[in-house]
């Protein structure tokens, strides 16, 4: 809907949507280089006692911040609708998230309250970032025709993806460097005199996303429309929380909708884990260290942008629908063949010579591997996407940020399930495959009630 009249814009405001998107490019640092690649494996294997009990507090944070998101996203969003502004809501998340990914740089090897500063600071800053991340996504009907969403939601993930790619290599190329050798993976001294014996590279990464996000969001504030104000926040809460209750009662009375949902859950809990756990396989399978992750990484990025180039005009093209189930079926097989490998097999069956000492990617069960992998990243983005796009097209239009809040909340409510089931079936067959065949059975189950899900408005009896 656009801001004014309530409906999707007849033509697109170029400006707005690069606007809208710079959101995502502003805020991916903190998911590529805290959560993923630089911060969280500095804390795993430096400030925690063990790389066990690093994993395990990182998880503990990170379901704290899931439950926030879980409890706080349908309900901010109900009031956000109610009152119709989404960027005070936006503003006033971005604050607290600032201040989170500046403590980083406080989480110094030895301090007495790192551990807490760290573990606060990620839970807090994850909680904030997502919600945030709801009221943006609730303004995308105001932006382009209808026939344009999915492009739009696909670009979006794209500049995060191109964000994450560019901010990666600066970190690891400039930022943080390796103690024993003081350089950093390009070969470089970090700069700024950053010190590699305190790992001060890795904890500035919480600085830089500020700086990165400071930057990039200020023209979603400045061009992006929002909608007019409808009532005064006393009113709007109340009249929200009945708006989200009778949503929920909606949403599973709307069968499209509410399997919908079911399923995001589901399928989102499996990649929840992939990911969480992914770096974690690659270094025990393979024996991998942070430079091969991280280049693991940049490769993944490349060909996720990739692959949400090409997503979103199929998206437009043959629905939201047919990209997801598309994409689950890839990442079942991918995941499948990932397994299968080790240091010296492939597919399970098929026995390779072990990689030369030294040599990066050297091996045919590391290609493999990073094969795989590449067709996992290339169909990720595409699928969360898409989730976004057909979302739109099967909620009313007059609650649109009540149903991203309650899409963020399928999306987390149960994201500790899958990483929980990984961790016990892990220990009870001491395997790590085994471990990690779980995933495929989530990703197996949100793929059968999608097939049940129709693409079409809710209330409506066509095609939107």
């Amino acid at each position: 809907m656009s801001a004014v009249s309530g409906a999707y814009p007849e033509k697109t405001d170029r400006r707005a949507v690069l606007s809208w998107a710079l959101f995502d490019w502003a805020a991916q640092p903190f998911f590529t280089l805290v959560t993923t690649f630089v911060f969280a494996p500095y804390f795993a294997s430096t400030l925690a006692r063990t790389p066990e009990e690093g994993q395990s507090l990182w998880g503990f944070a990170t379901a704290a911040g899931g439950l926030g998101i879980a409890l706080l996203a349908p309900v901010l969003g109900s009031i956000a609708d109610a009152t119709g502004r989404r960027k005070r809501w936006i503003f006033g998340f971005s604050v607290p998230f600032l201040i989170c990914c500046w403590a980083f740089w406080y989480a110094a090897p030895g301090g007495q309250h790192s551990i807490a500063i760290a573990l606060v600071a990620f839970a807090i800053g994850t909680l904030c970032i997502e919600v945030a991340t709801v009221f943006n996504n609730a303004m995308m009907p105001s932006l382009v025709p209808h026939d344009k969403i999915g492009r739009l939601s696909s670009f979006g993930w794209a500049m995060g993806y191109v964000s994450g790619l560019v901010t990666l290599v600066i970190a690891l190329g400039f930022l943080a460097a390796s103690p024993e050798t003081g350089r950093t993976l390009l070969g470089f001294e970090p700069i700024f005199g950053l010190d590699p014996k305190t790992q001060e590279g890795d904890r500035a990464v919480g600085p830089f996303s500020v700086i990165w996000f400071l930057i990039f969001v200020l023209p979603m504030f400045l061009f992006v429309p929002d909608a007019p104000r409808q009532a005064r926040i006393g009113p709007a809460i109340r009249k929200g929380l009945k708006e989200l209750s009778d949503s929920i009662a909606k949403a599973r009375s709307n069968r499209n909708i509410f399997l919908f949902l079911v399923s995001n859950m589901i399928f989102k809990d499996g990649l929840v884990a992939l990911f969480a756990f992914g770096g974690i396989y690659s270094a025990g399978q393979l024996g991998w260290s942070s430079i091969e992750i991280g280049t693991f990484g940049i490769i993944l990025t490349i060909t996720g942008t990739i692959g949400l180039l090409l997503g979103g005009p199929l998206d437009d093209r043959f629905g939201a629908k047919p990209v997801i189930i598309f994409s689950l079926i890839v990442l079942m097989i991918c995941g499948l063949g990932m397994i299968s490998v080790d240091k010296t097999t492939v597919f399970f069956v098929i026995e390779t010579k072990a990689a030369p000492e030294g040599a990066l990617f050297a091996s045919l069960p590391e290609q493999v591997f990073i094969g795989l992998g590449a067709l996992i990243g290339a169909v990720s983005g595409p699928l969360q996407a898409s989730c976004r796009s057909l979302l739109i097209r099967l909620a009313p239009h007059e609650h649109m940020t009540q149903y991203f809040g309650l899409l963020a909340l399928s999306g987390k409510v149960t994201s500790f399930l899958a990483p929980l089931t990984v961790g016990v079936v892990t220990a009870l067959f001491n395997s790590q495959p085994a471990g990690m065949s779980v995933i495929l059975v989530f990703f197996a189950v949100g793929l059968a009630l999608l097939f049940s899900v129709k693409e079409k408005r809710a209330g409506q009896t066509g095609a939107p």
